[in-house]
């Protein structure tokens, strides 16, 4: 039965506080073995009944140019995608007019996105009311990408394969972030060419299975900042500085204004700062606002829901 008022729906942005990236698979995927954690960042999807599909965007990166820094409007956007993908699958009418407001930074390696994508899936079942089983909705969402699963379910999770077969983790704790985000957008795709590039030249492992995540994984079920910030790693970011050098003053600036640890997230620009509490990121929120070297800083805590209904 479909719902005639509009339905609201809120996902996070993602930090990897673990990216172990295998070698490149015959389908053109890297074999990863990453840990996601949802933080207190979200981008929202409101959707009503209309003729056709139409969509609105306002916010960061808000635009109709395609490239890093930029989402585009129209069919070529992942939550246009991901209402038509959920029309054919229901088999119903692919008619509602979807807003989005993004506050999650774009081309971040935050998962933006993949979290647009997500909520679009769970407001549109609602509105339609196609009743999709949970397992529905996150096969259709790893067609969609990579990261599109971990922004259903949030929290903390376990990514394998190209990162879509997502595990919920145990952790016994609530962490306190800065994200600094780092100059213009990294395309996702050319830093992992950088990767493939850099080891084929031996300039870094070769990759040959991801690096292992038990650390991390030990670290999250303690719960404490330190441990954590021991295990921070990421594959990807020799690659994301070769490509963008100024990430390391980043990083540096990160630590000398008091992180615990600081690791690029993802495939970058955004160097995601550990704090050991919630004092200690509103200090470190304002140390790194002031020294010049992000273009913007916002303070989060994690792990956070997925996407989920607020209206």
């Amino acid at each position: 039965m479909t719902v005639r008022e509009p339905v609201v729906v809120r996902a996070p942005a993602k930090i990897n506080i673990h990216l172990g990236v295998g070698p490149l698979r015959g389908d053109g995927f890297h074999a990863l073995h990453t840990v996601y954690l949802a933080v207190s960042l979200f981008d929202t999807v409101a959707v009503r009944p209309g003729e056709g599909l139409s969509l609105t965007l306002s916010g960061e990166g808000a635009g109709t140019t395609t490239g890093p820094g930029q989402v585009p409007g129209g069919p070529t956007n992942l939550v246009w995608r991901a209402a038509e993908l959920l029309a054919d699958h229901a088999g119903v009418r692919p008619d509602a007019a979807m807003d989005v407001v993004k506050r999650i930074p774009v081309a971040a390696g935050l998962a933006g996105g993949s979290a647009d994508a997500a909520a679009t899936l769970v407001a549109l079942d609602a509105l339609w009311g196609t009743r999709a089983a949970r397992a529905d909705l996150l096969a259709l969402a790893a067609q969609l990408g990579s990261d599109v699963p971990f922004s259903l379910t949030g929290g903390v999770a376990l990514g394998t394969g190209r990162g879509e077969q997502v595990s919920p983790v145990l952790a016994g704790g609530r962490w306190h972030w800065v994200l600094g985000i780092a100059g213009e957008g990294l395309s996702t795709p050319a830093v992992y060419a950088e990767l493939d590039r850099l080891r084929a030249t031996g300039r870094v492992p070769d990759g040959t299975e991801p690096t292992s995540a038990e650390p991390v994984l030990a670290a999250l079920r303690g719960g404490a900042a330190g441990e954590l910030a021991r295990s921070l790693a990421n594959d990807l970011q020799p690659a994301a500085l070769s490509l963008r050098p100024d990430l390391r003053r980043a990083l540096r600036a990160a630590e000398a204004a008091g992180a615990v640890a600081a690791v690029v997230s993802g495939s970058g620009p955004t160097v995601a700062a550990l704090a050991g509490d919630e004092e200690g990121a509103v200090r470190l929120a304002a140390e790194l606002a002031g020294v010049g070297v992000f273009r913007s800083v916002r303070a989060v805590t994690g792990p956070v829901p997925g996407a989920r209904v607020v209206s």
